[in-house]
């Protein structure tokens, strides 16, 4: 490296918001940036002149992730407490040479700063708020808005300031990053995105990333060629990444990845390209990536959960979905739109009862959207004509599916009644009982993984049946 690479390098270091260090293979600190010494408690000179070891056995670091990294030759992602009390994100990364470990470099970030930048954030999405309820143009905006949604009811104000968001933003590539409960529609209002983009006449990919386990991710997201390993498909096979060039790639659940999944994904992101399975030639691909999760990713990461770079990068224009709780006005209008979805599917024409809009406009609807589409499908399966429903429980055991548990039952997974209904076969009634079970885990447990590991089964047979009959997790 010459003179002139290597003073650029050090003042990229120096001036860096991050704070460096560089160890060497046998733990020895070879450098540290002067913001990494503020935080650690410890000159840069001193800082030097010892070893991770030492560091982490008095204390400094607890613990170091350097060391972790020499132990395990792998990166390493950690919270750490300093000798200073302070609590901070850090990373680190060996460098081999011929395939031999010679240093560490590892990053870190002070949680202040990152509770500091998610303070920005919100104040950022306020002020944008707060322009667009100024700006002169909001009366035409608000006027249009109705009629180019399709699936979606935004009667309330606070749904009407995300549609109006997300339709500013729609026409940038900047990544969007949706939050909110379980059942709130983020789902929906990532189509609606897409649709609002200049990319609506390309595909729209829709990722589950709990569903993919980690040993297929990469096969899944990235494809793969003829041959690449045992299994493969003869011709091979195109990427879910790929899927979405020139549209819209939306992963839902990314809070459930993997910290080795995440870093593949990352890469992606950073390099806007992909390599196919058993390929050596990167291929670009143009998308736009839209993210959801109902987890709070700034705690998965000061838990090491959750990559703090990959946040950043899905962190640009965080969107939230409030729940249905907090927007009571959309209620009607989703009723409505199910009713009619209902009427339609089955070929009837049934009608709400008017004594059974109290018992929707005053529930809380812990599972959101979802949840009340769901309740809905149940009282019209179990009506007549007119629907009638004084509340969940008052549509009885043969609508709900559900029956008293029996003594010494898990009354959660509480089955329906034994026997077969009027018409029902053997294969109809096993159907009926494996989706009341689903159902009911579905509003206990909080992923597909807690699913499996209650059945007994496979984590990707969770989600073949979830997705067979219908059912998302509410939690």
């Amino acid at each position: 490296m010459s003179t002139l690479d290597s003073l650029v390098l050090r003042t990229i270091i120096d001036t860096a918001h991050d704070h460096f260090f560089v160890v060497e293979a046998d733990g020895r600190v070879r450098y540290v940036s002067p913001s990494a010494a503020a935080v650690y408690g410890m000159s840069c000179e001193a800082l030097c002149a010892t070893s991770v070891q030492r560091l982490e056995a008095d204390g400094v670091l607890d613990p170091s992730v350097s060391l972790a990294v020499i132990r395990s030759g792998r990166p390493v992602q950690l919270v750490q407490r300093t000798g200073t009390g302070r609590r901070v994100i850090a990373q680190a990364h060996p460098v081999f040479e011929a395939g031999r470990l010679v240093a560490v470099v590892s990053r870190s970030m002070d949680l202040t700063d990152l509770q500091l930048l998610q303070q920005e954030y919100s104040l950022l999405q306020q002020r944008f708020s707060d322009h667009l309820k100024r700006s002169q143009a909001l009366e035409r905006d608000d006027a249009a808005l109705e009629s180019e949604l399709e699936e979606l009811e935004v009667k309330s104000p606070l749904m009407r300031e995300v549609a109006l968001l997300l339709r500013r933003v729609a026409p940038t590539d900047a990544t969007v990053m949706m939050l909110g409960e379980s059942g709130v529609g983020k789902t929906a209002f990532a189509r609606q995105l897409h649709r609002w983009s200049a990319r609506r006449d390309g595909p729209f990919v829709d990722v589950n990333c709990a569903a993919i386990p980690e040993s297929l991710f990469e096969a899944e997201m990235f494809g793969y060629r003829s041959g690449a390993f045992s299994g493969a498909a003869p011709e091979g096979r195109i990427g879910l990444i790929e899927q979405a060039a020139g549209g819209t790639l939306f992963l839902d659940e990314i809070g459930e990845l993997p910290l080795a999944v995440q870093t593949k994904l990352l890469k992606a992101i950073q390099d806007g390209s992909i390599t196919r399975l058993g390929d050596s030639r990167p291929r670009r691909v143009d998308f736009r990536l839209v993210v959801a999760t109902n987890q709070d990713l700034g705690r998965r990461v000061e838990e090491g959960a959750f990559r703090l770079d990959l946040y950043y990068r899905l962190n640009v224009i965080p969107v939230t979905l409030p729940p249905l709780r907090e927007r009571r006005e959309d209620i009607p209008g989703l009723v409505e739109r199910q009713l009619t979805r209902l009427n339609r599917r089955y070929g009837q024409d049934k009608l709400l009862a008017r004594d059974s809009w109290k018992t929707l406009m005053s529930r809380d609807w812990p599972g959101n959207v979802r949840e009340l589409e769901n309740w809905l499908e149940r009282a019209w399966l179990s009506s007549d004509d007119v629907i009638h429903a004084v509340g969940p429980a008052s549509l009885g055991p043969a609508a709900t599916g559900q029956r008293d548990p029996v003594p010494g039952e898990d009354p959660r997974v509480a089955a329906p009644p034994p026997g077969l209904r009027q018409g029902e076969g053997l294969k109809d009634a096993l159907g009926r009982t494996e989706r009341a079970i689903l159902a009911e885990l579905c509003t206990t447990l909080a992923s597909t993984y807690a699913i499996a590991e209650r059945l007994g089964i496979s984590q990707p047979s969770v989600v073949r049946k979830l997705k067979h009959h219908g059912l998302r997790i509410m939690r």
